[in-house]
């Protein structure tokens, strides 16, 4: 999985993305700056960085100019084009083919190279995508966790009822039981995002063993039961 994770990608204007994609897209694109001037030791760093937190030997294009902290757009790919070719002719760097997508690699020399600027502090980064992701999820987790306990704490009211009734149909029964998993798993989801999930170190990947516990842009979407 790409250490942007998706999360942060542009969606396709085509698609009608849940108010929770939405919010969070926003969040994302919101840190991501217009291409600027950037050193050779940083993009070594960005494309290490991705490697890093892709659990990887390689980087995309797009998670290289998320670890800049740029958008990803022609604009950002022909404005790093130069410096990509003369790292490339440099030996620092190469071209890697994996399930049909065309990466960039660190060479052994890229590898020096970056460890002398980097012992000299010259290879700073941003943000690394994998903490922004971390950060927004746990603003959005802040912002809807109370409407979460709200929502399931009146399903349970209304489950009582039905518990109450003399003979509630089986129909009625199955419908909650969708509600009541949606709700649980959001308010779960929620509560890991918000009080369980530990800032990130960059020095590693960020992987959750838990599938589906930190989709927050899944929140309002067919998986939580809208």
């Amino acid at each position: 999985m790409s250490t942007t994770d998706k999360d942060g990608d542009a969606p396709s204007k085509e698609i009608e993305l849940p108010e929770s994609a939405r919010r969070f897209h926003g969040l994302y694109r919101s840190d991501l700056n217009r291409v600027e001037p950037v050193s050779d030791a940083q993009i070594l760093a960005a494309i290490h960085r991705a490697e890093v937190h892709d659990e990887q030997d390689d980087a995309s294009r797009a998670d290289i100019a998320a670890h800049l902290g740029f958008a990803h757009n022609s604009w950002t790919t022909k404005r790093l084009r130069p410096q990509i070719d003369a790292l490339r002719a440099a030996g620092r760097i190469c071209d890697v083919r994996r399930n049909g997508l065309d990466l960039l690699a660190l060479t052994a020399a890229g590898r020096r190279a970056l460890e002398t600027a980097q012992s000299k502090g010259a290879a700073i980064l941003p943000e690394s995508p994998q903490h922004r992701k971390w950060r927004h999820s746990r603003t959005m987790a802040e912002d809807r966790i109370d409407g979460f306990r709200e929502a399931l704490r009146t399903s349970m009211a209304e489950v009582g009822v039905l518990l109450d009734a003399e003979q509630a149909p089986s129909d009625a029964w199955f419908e909650f039981g969708k509600r009541l998993s949606a709700e649980c798993k959001r308010l779960g989801s929620a509560t890991h995002c918000l009080f369980e999930w530990a800032e990130p170190d960059d020095a590693g990947a960020d992987v959750d063993e838990v599938l589906g516990r930190r989709g927050v842009v899944s929140w309002d979407s067919d998986y939580y039961g809208h």
